[in-house]
């Protein structure tokens, strides 16, 4: 039985023959030591046909498919062309060996040409590779290593491509800088309240908030310019007028020293620098909502954009997240407790990160762990059907979070939380009817752009046929004045005629409801008659 060998190289398919199998006896051990010699592995093996691609972006269509398990066009036609035709109904005398099982199949199912794929065909594959430019003559060595570099990076880059809008490295990075501008403004205002303080040290009592006190140092300067005119000013700052004034009174009889006009400007530069800070993590808190909702919109919508952003940040990704069990998912960030209770033989944590979501603060002292582990296990659900899910929707979230509440009011009130089963059909059923209203939204929208587009084409057939329609009344009320007396006394002959035949009829201009009557009518005075026939003869033979 012959042997063929299929080899997908970066250049092209190629076919070869195997000769002397029945010899070697399907060895692997000596078609392994013969690999290395040219000489002996080119008596085994030789090359019998080849076909080049056309370009480099065939040669990754070919590639991506045979990765797949597909046969192309081109495959099928390289092997109907250079193989032997398989008869219906004959056991075919050759097979042929391919690397991969799931394109073996697959050529089977469609060519019906036996192939096979083993230890031995593999051995022979790795020395054809191994030779492969030996065998081809006009095939250089430095070609087909820049084809098989050119090919690895555009199928690399055809696997890696991702979604640019849920990239999860983003959030990573944007709630790691939120922590640090945390801390950064944090110090900062307590810089400048200590650095103010000694100008104007009642201003501290006053203003609590940092934001706050920076704007109202930058509007004050100097307190000793400080007077009623300013009151306006500081009312539209802080929202409050007795605030204001309260600032303005206490400026009067401040203990503060007096600072120089430089060192004024210097803390009305800091100051306004914390304020551009706190801006801009106000901006950032707002992309990273924005950028959580594109990437895990489920997770957030149950347990909070910062909460999920932070359990991301902590597992290194979405898919490592998802990939993580609910058990460890509940004591993520907790890893120094985990191991130092493990180490005393402690109790071990009950939460980690989960701890600050509303729901675990809102439960009961005796219950934060069961929400905690109940918790995590809905988070581990949301995150993987944000990882694995091809729609952006937040259904699913909301039906969890639903779950959370009613299983906090179990453990309050004692009332029965539904099941996860009924609660994830809901959730299917209605993000169906949300897909179905947006298509008939889109419907919508292309049909009337359509019905804009072809008005002046729809509005021509309309008009022709009202001309025909004009027509053809001209034509009917011409014949009907052309028409003599002779055919009018004619038809009304014919119709007394009908008439006369048909019993009561109703005249050609009536409706079908009075046909209907009248027929009623004209039999319901034959059974009358019927009737009374029956009575008579009854009454004459009593008698």
């Amino acid at each position: 039985m012959a042997l063929y060998l299929l080899y997908e190289a970066a250049s092209g398919y190629s076919l070869f023959q195997a000769h002397g199998i029945d010899e070697i006896g399907q060895n692997t051990e000596a078609v392994r030591n013969s690999v290395t010699d040219l000489n002996r592995f080119g008596k085994v093996v030789k090359i019998a046909a080849f076909s080049p691609f056309g370009s480099a972006l065939d040669a990754l269509n070919q590639c991506n498919a045979v990765s797949e398990g597909l046969m192309t066009d081109e495959l099928r036609n390289f092997l109907e062309l250079n193989l032997p035709k398989v008869k219906e109904g004959k056991k075919p005398k050759f097979s042929l060996g391919v690397a991969e099982p799931k394109i073996g199949s697959h050529i089977f199912e469609e060519t019906k040409i036996p192939c096979q794929s083993n230890e031995f065909i593999l051995e022979l594959l790795r020395g054809v590779r191994f030779h492969f430019d030996r065998f081809i003559s006009d095939l250089k060595l430095i070609d087909l290593d820049k084809a098989q570099l050119g090919l690895a990076h555009s199928y690399s880059r055809a696997k890696v491509k991702f979604n640019v809008n849920r990239v999860d490295n983003m959030v990573i990075q944007a709630i790691f800088l939120l922590d640090t501008l945390d801390k950064d403004v944090n110090t900062f205002s307590m810089r400048i309240r200590e650095w103010y303080s000694w100008h104007f040290p009642e201003l501290v009592k006053i203003v609590n908030d940092n934001y706050l006190y920076a704007k109202v140092a930058k509007y004050i300067e100097n307190k000793s310019e400080l007077s009623e005119d300013k009151i306006p000013g500081l009312t539209e700052i802080l929202g409050d007028e007795d605030k204001a004034k309260e600032i303005v009174e206490a400026a009067k009889a401040s203990m503060g020293q007096d600072l120089s006009v430089i060192d004024l400007i210097n803390v009305k530069q800091f100051a306004q620098r914390v304020m551009d800070l706190a801006q801009y993590r106000k901006n950032l808190h707002e992309y990273l909502v924005n950028k959580m909702n594109d990437i895990a919109p489920n997770l957030a919508s149950l347990i909070g954009e910062m909460v999920g952003a932070r359990l991301i940040s902590h597992a290194g990704s979405l898919t490592n997240l998802a990939k993580c069990p609910s058990s460890t998912l509940q004591i993520l960030g907790a890893e120094k407790a985990l191991f130092r209770a493990l180490k005393t033989r402690g109790n071990t944590p009950k939460y980690g990160l989960i701890f600050h979501s509303s729901f675990i603060g809102r439960a009961s002292a005796k219950n934060k762990g069961r929400m905690a582990r109940y918790l995590a296990n809905k988070c581990s659900i949301a995150s993987r059907i944000d990882c694995f899910s091809e729609t952006n929707t937040t259904v699913f979230g909301d039906k969890l979070r639903e779950q959370v509440e009613e299983r906090l009011d179990f453990y309050d009130k004692g009332i029965a939380p539904r099941k996860n089963v009924d609660m994830m059909k809901a959730a299917i059923k209605s993000n169906k009817d949300d897909e179905k209203t947006d298509m008939d939204v889109e419907d919508g929208a292309s049909a009337k752009k359509s019905s804009k587009k072809k008005k002046s084409k729809g509005d021509v057939v309309p008009m022709e046929e009202d001309k025909s329609a004009a027509k053809a009344t001209i034509g009917d009320a011409s014949e009907e004045d052309m028409g003599t007396e002779k055919k009018k006394k004619k038809k009304e002959k014919r119709k007394s005629q009908e008439n006369g035949e048909n019993g009561i009829e109703s005249e050609q201009n009536g409706t079908a409801k009075k046909k209907k009557s009248k027929s009623k009518d004209v039999e319901l005075v034959e059974t009358v008659s019927e009737v009374k026939k029956k009575k008579k003869s009854k009454s004459k033979t009593d008698a």
